[in-house]
This record gives structure tokens, sequence and C-alpha cells, in this order.
């Protein structure tokens, strides 16, 4: 009789632990992404949201013409690359007033601007000075941020113009499998104004959203699911709870065993 009651004791306790890890798994609709889109359906992204120039962006200019010395009063330069015949360029930072110093133009506001809308103005302003000026613009400090619930978060520098979320989260080694993917946050700040906007990465609409394509410093932050949140508050209560349930369990067969 106490032989049979312990077993029946072990297992329901092997029940409960069953259903405890039952519980904890996810389903398909919670890790699945684009789960309304179709088979072969296209979706056209008009790519509007174009980069445009913040307060303490970090940008290179180089002026450069068919004839080499014309353009050289157009670069700033920082005497001459270590073991090289040429001279470094330095590069520009935009002050709290929007503006560079550009060398004989002076004072020009780039605040707001796209790097198309900065090549065209410059090209306008230099056209007094130079013959067919070739302008190159590159931004210095384009990073986004990836925060929350990823494998791995961090700041990453972006090698080119442009950047989309989906990108950004496999630079982060994608979210984890306790990451919201139906609630993603991405942070924009511009010249101190945030704008706060939520996607969801589980359906296809996400793909026209305005945060689809990042600008320099956005901030991507995965929200953790009821679980995982649960499981962090909950992580020293667990470790205690297996100790005494390891000690029952090993209590009772040796009981069983006895008996």
């Amino acid at each position: 009789m106490f032989k049979n009651t312990k077993i029946i004791g072990l297992r329901a306790f092997a029940l409960v632990v069953f259903t405890v890890l039952l519980s904890s798994c996810g389903s398909k609709k919670d890790v699945v992404y684009f789960q309304n889109a179709s088979t072969f359906e296209t979706i056209v992204s008009d790519n509007s949201n174009l980069n445009r120039f913040k307060i303490d962006d970090v940008i290179s200019i180089n002026v450069s013409t068919l004839d080499p010395q014309a353009s050289v009063p157009f670069n700033i330069m920082k005497g001459y690359v270590e073991g090289g015949m040429r001279p470094e360029e330095l590069d520009y930072i935009i002050d709290k007033n929007g503006e560079i110093d550009f060398p004989v133009l002076g004072t020009i506001k780039l605040l707001g601007l796209s790097p198309g809308e900065a090549k065209t103005l410059l090209t306008e302003r230099l056209k007094d000075y130079l013959k067919d000026p070739i302008i190159n613009i590159r931004l210095k400090n384009f990073t986004v941020t990836v925060l929350g619930a990823v494998n791995r978060p961090g700041t990453y520098p972006v090698n080119g113009e442009q950047i989309t979320v989906l990108e950004a989260l496999g630079l982060a080694g994608d979210l984890n499998i306790k990451g919201m993917r139906e609630n993603v946050m991405v942070i924009r700040d511009f010249n101190g104004t945030k704008v706060y906007t939520r996607i969801d990465l589980t359906q296809k609409e996400v793909l026209n959203s305005p945060v689809y394509y990042l600008t320099q410093n956005d901030v991507v932050y995965v929200e953790p699911n009821k679980s995982l949140i649960a499981s962090a508050t909950l992580d020293s209560r667990s470790s205690i709870a297996l100790s005494i349930a390891s000690i029952i369990i090993t209590t009772t067969v040796v009981l069983i065993t006895r008996n």
C-alpha cells in the first residue's frame, strides 16, 4: 500500500514537471515572420524614407574635377597619409545650427538634407569656381543600436547609405525565442525630438512601415515576452524548487526500494 502511494506521488510530480515544460513552449504564431504573406506575392516599397543629416553627424565631402589642382582649395586636408603621397582628408561635423564651415564657400546648412540634396546644393554653389565638379558625400557615423531579446545586443556600424530593420536584427543575431515579434519598437531621434514606433514582424505590412528603413542612431528594442520576464524573476526560486524536488524524488525512490 505504501509502495503504491509513493509511486502515484512520483507520477503526479512528473506530470506537473511535464506540464510546466509544455506550457513554456511557444506556438508557431509567436515566432514565425510574415505569417500573412502569400506565395509569389509582390510587395513594392517606395523607399521614400531617406537618411537626412542631423546635428552632430560626421560626414566626409570630397570635391574633384578633371583638373586636380583646381579642386584642392575645396578639400580640407591634414598633412600626408603615413607612407603615402597624398594628404589626409578631414571630416566635417554638423554643428548645433545644422551647418558646416566649407572651404571658400563658407557656412553651408546641411541639417535635414539627404546626401543627394546636399550634393545638388554644393554642385550649384561650386559652379562659379569649378567646371563640372564631382562631389562625394559619406555619412561616417551611421550606426544603429539593437537591444532587448536578441542574441547579440549592441551598437553596429552601417556600411552604406541604408539598412532595414531586418538587416539590423540580423546583425544582432536575430530575435531569440523569447522575443515578442509582434511588438518591436524603433526609437528615432531627430535633433532632440524622439519618435517611438511599434512594428509587427509577424505581418507582411512591416515592409511598408516608415521605420522599415532605419536612419542613423536609430534604436531597435525587442520586448521580451511574459515567459522570459517570469523566468528572470523566478530563476532563484526555481533553483531552490529543483533542489527540493530532487531531494523528494531521491527520498521517494529509496523508500520504495526498501519496501
